[in-house]
Parts: structure tokens; sequence; C-alpha cells
């Protein structure tokens, strides 16, 4: 994930979460907020329930690497928030819940077919 897309700022964090429904998939919480810019950015919350600085730490390593391997449509910030149960989850189970959210909100670019 580029520098570009990341959101960092907690008033940003705050406007999302309380001015956007939540997304709820598994363990999963999403905020999506449409923009006008033509660039999207990413922000991840792992809680400290979930462990120590280690553990949360790679929970946002796999979950960069997941959001990096994907195309998106432009305009929209995001958050997503992890809850305890992904300590139960494999890696694999983590990108299809993910990119199963992400389908269902639309943030995916479409596929062209080319023949």
């Amino acid at each position: 994930m580029k520098k570009i897309n990341i959101l960092k700022n907690n008033f940003d964090f705050d406007r999302i979460i309380k001015e956007n429904k939540p997304f709820k998939y598994k363990y999963l919480v999403i905020y999506v907020e449409k923009n006008t810019n033509d660039y999207y950015k990413f922000g991840l919350s792992v809680g400290k329930k979930i462990g120590n600085a280690v553990i949360r730490n790679k929970y946002k390593r796999i979950l960069r690497d997941i959001i990096s391997k994907k195309d998106y449509q432009n305009n929209f910030n995001c958050i997503i928030i992890l809850s305890r149960d992904v300590l139960t989850k494999t890696y694999q189970e983590i990108s299809n819940d993910l990119i199963y959210s992400f389908e269902k909100l639309q943030l995916l670019k479409e596929k062209i077919d080319e023949k």
C-alpha cells in the first residue's frame, strides 16, 4: 500500500466513523466514506484486545498485503476494524472475507473481459 493511500489522522477516523454506517461481516467492521478526490485511502484499526504490539502489527501487515493486491475505484475513504475473532483465522480466510466485503461495498474496479 502506498503512503498516499493511508489514513492516519485521528480526526479523519472520528469523522468517518461518526458520519457513516458500518458494514459488519464476521470479524470485520468497515466504514466507507465517498469523497471527490481522485484517489482512495484506507485506515486500519486493530484493538489492544487482539494482543500485544507484535500481534497487532502482524495483522496490520496481513491487511496491507491483501489490500495492495487489488485494484480499487477512486473517490473513497475506508476504515477497517478487526475484532478478536480474527485470531482463529488463517491468511486465506482473512483474504477471502476482506475481498468479499469489498465486492459487497463495490470498492473494487470492474474487470474488463478481453476476448
